[in-house]
């Protein structure tokens, strides 16, 4: 059985889907876009910026199921344009804390709303 989590603090759902869910000792946190949660508008003036709102909303999310970004040991982070990894890298490294959790990077057509980035988590309570 899971529970879902979710915090007004990060932005809304923007299709069918809980922007995470409780699953035993592991937390799975929805791909999150670039969106202002206050605004509603997408973060997009540069892949720096788009890189930390998603974080900033995973790591809303995660507050509101009592974790942390230390404690997420799986990341997937989507992306529009393969140009765009080196910002995304390093903006990721300066938000992300170490050690850093698994990560894959996937270049994709395209992402919910037009977005630049998607990152979605894995949290374990444990670590």
């Amino acid at each position: 059985m899971s529970d879902p989590i979710s915090s007004r603090d990060a932005a809304a759902p923007v299709a069918a889907y809980s922007q995470a869910v409780n699953a035993g000792d592991l937390v799975f946190v929805s791909g999150q876009i670039p969106m202002d949660p206050a605004t509603g508008t997408l973060v997009s003036d540069t892949i720096e910026a788009a890189t930390a709102q998603s974080l900033r909303n995973v790591t809303r999310i995660l507050e509101a199921a009592e974790l942390s970004l230390e404690q997420v040991v799986k990341a997937t982070v989507f992306l529009i344009d393969s140009g765009d990894y080196a910002g995304m890298d390093a903006t990721y490294r300066e938000v992300m804390p170490e050690p850093f959790p698994a990560r894959e990077a996937v270049f994709v057509k395209g992402l919910p709303k037009g977005a630049r980035v998607e990152i979605s988590v894995i949290a374990h309570r444990n670590r």
